[in-house]
């Protein structure tokens, strides 16, 4: 089975549930036509399937080594990654000034979930340069942004970001590593990050580290922090790689899965940078970085439950056991499990990009606020469907599924890792309920009356499917508002739940919405009717531990626990 993106899903979701329409009629944006979108989603799954696909394999079997301080990368890794850049596709969201296409984040990650199912370990490299892209392109001098972001968008370098320390992973504010100003707007970067995906390969001419430091005079915790650009070659007076900088890659992680993907042990040892943005507000200008990650890493959930599920359908039209596999119940209800987690779980990530566009082209503060809420939601139930779809995907396959050579173990071995980077999922989920709460519940008020107006739509044509996603609205409105009236402590104990709850809710909204479009006779509806009755009832249960507060989980002492 060969892995083809999901452009006629990924069609459906922009043409009727996520309009690009309506961002492409801002002036913003106003070069995102149907003609443009389509052309684009073409190409884009020609190159993965095509060119990426066939490595995924390989760069599982043959990982990135470090050989003589070099990371050297996977096979064909290096070749994908210059046809990927030289294709421009690094720079599609970039802004035209240094080379970019201006297009919306929308078209972005729809682009980013085909690849992602192609190949995690590769795409994880124009994703982390995307973000650097993105951050320089707000924070940046503007000498930095003329030298720095035409190389990144080429796909000449690429970017990472460094914040994790053996001592400062989730508490960032914890970090060590120092910047001493140089008299001459350079600093001296010393101290070791961990974690650094992509941190060095051989497949660019430079790579440019986006690195967080403290300056002498930085406060303890994360308001004294700052961001450095400290390229591992100093650029020359025409821009182009001179000199080692004093950086070097210790070693690289043994991983479970995403081993095409290097990652890791950085050093800097006195490294040449440049400031990026304001002293002391380098996490501003690092969290413009993050929250673009958030949001794509969500969509690598999407994308490698669409792998697995294509190679679990396949597997199942196959196999016979009594006749093919596909028409036992349980692999049925599998398979229609999946698919309906996948519809749901793009429909969210792409909601997001589509509110964070219509934020940027409007600078309305409704729209803002909406892709803040979404943010948290995507990632979280994007990455839990990934991890879902995979381990169903190795179920389907039986007992195969747990041999290497069939390809279904990596899917769920390479997913595994999303839940965790960009800020787990359980912190995702906390700033769902905490700062996303701020404005007491407002912008998820808003969202609940738009998913209540759907239903009320749909309701001639869908009576059914419309009272079960009514219901579980006002379910999630009540659990809201019970929500704003807790305790930090008792919002932090249930937000996962509340997290996941929200995300069923929004996957309901959705399925009905297509349904609507497509016809009650449609395939489209008889999927809606397979996520409503079997996956949407699992809000009730997660509304219930979301209110059940912390003291129960604190009445059990650490001695419990050992017990």
């Amino acid at each position: 089975m060969s892995y083809r993106s999901a452009v006629n899903e990924v069609t459906f979701i922009l043409d009727h549930i996520v309009p690009l329409a309506e961002i492409g009629a801002t002036e913003r944006f106003a070069d995102a036509t149907p003609e443009t979108a389509q052309a684009i989603l073409t190409e884009a799954a020609r190159m993965c399937d095509e060119v990426i696909a066939p490595l995924n394999r390989n760069g599982d079997l043959t990982p990135a080594r470090l050989e003589n301080g070099i990371v050297r990368s996977s096979p064909g890794f290096a070749e994908a990654l210059g046809q990927w850049g030289a294709g421009g596709w690094i720079g599609l969201s970039a802004g035209p000034e240094h080379g970019g296409m201006g297009l919306p984040q929308l078209l972005n990650m729809a682009v980013q979930d085909m690849m992602s199912g192609a190949c995690l370990a590769l795409q994880l490299n124009p994703l982390l340069t995307q973000g650097q892209i993105e951050a320089l392109e707000a924070h940046a001098s503007d000498d930095l942004k003329a030298l720095y972001l035409p190389k990144l968008i080429s796909g000449e370098w690429s970017g990472t970001m460094n914040l994790t320390e053996p001592q400062a992973g989730s508490d960032v504010g914890a970090l060590r590593t120092k910047a001493e100003p140089l008299g001459d707007g350079t600093y001296a970067i010393t101290g070791q990050k961990i974690f650094i995906t992509w941190g060095d390969s051989d497949a660019f001419e430079n790579v440019s580290h986006a690195v967080l430091a403290r300056l002498p005079d930085g406060a303890s915790g994360t308001k004294g922090i700052s961001l450095f650009l400290v390229p591992k070659y100093l650029p020359d007076a025409n821009g182009r790689p001179g000199q080692p900088n004093n950086l070097k890659v210790v070693s690289l992680e043994h991983k479970l899965g995403i081993h095409g993907s290097p990652t890791c042990v950085m050093a800097y040892e006195g490294a040449t940078g440049w400031m990026v943005g304001e002293p002391h507000k380098g996490m501003a200008a690092m969290f413009t970085m993050m929250n673009n990650a958030r949001l794509a890493v969500g969509v690598q959930g999407v994308g490698m439950a669409e792998a697995a599920y294509q190679k679990a359908l396949a597997y199942a039209r196959e196999r016979q056991q009594m006749g093919p596999i596909i028409d036992h119940a349980d692999v049925r209800r599998m398979l229609a499990t999946m698919k309906a987690e996948i519809f749901a779980a793009r429909a969210i990530a792409l909601a997001c990009a589509g509110a964070l566009d219509m934020a940027k082209a409007t600078a309305a503060a409704d729209w803002a606020a909406r892709g803040a809420l979404l943010t948290p939601i995507a990632k979280g139930f994007g990455t839990d469907v990934g991890c879902r779809v995979a381990d169903m995907g190795v179920q389907i396959h039986g007992g195969m599924g747990f041999i290497e050579e069939t390809g279904a173990a990596q899917y769920l071995r390479d997913v595994r890792i999303t839940p965790i980077y960009e800020g787990t999922n359980g912190i995702q989920a906390m700033d769902l309920v905490g700062r996303k709460m701020m404005d007491q519940g407002e912008a998820a008020f808003r969202l609940l009356d738009e998913i209540d107006a759907g239903a009320e739509a749909s309701r001639a044509a869908l009576p059914a499917l419309s009272k079960e996603v009514w219901s579980a609205a006002q379910n999630l409105r009540e659990a809201t508002e019970t929500l704003l009236g807790q305790q930090m402590q008792d919002r932090f104990a249930g937000a996962v739940p509340y997290a996941r709850a929200f995300g069923r809710v929004l996957g309901a909204h959705f399925h009905l919405k297509a349904a609507r479009v497509a016809g009650p006779s449609s395939a489209r509806a008889r999927l809606a009717a397979v996520y409503m009755t079997r996956l949407l009832p699992d809000h009730a249960s997660a509304l219930a531990e979301a209110r059940a507060g912390a003291d129960g989980l604190y009445a059990l002492s650490p001695d419990d626990l050992e017990a």
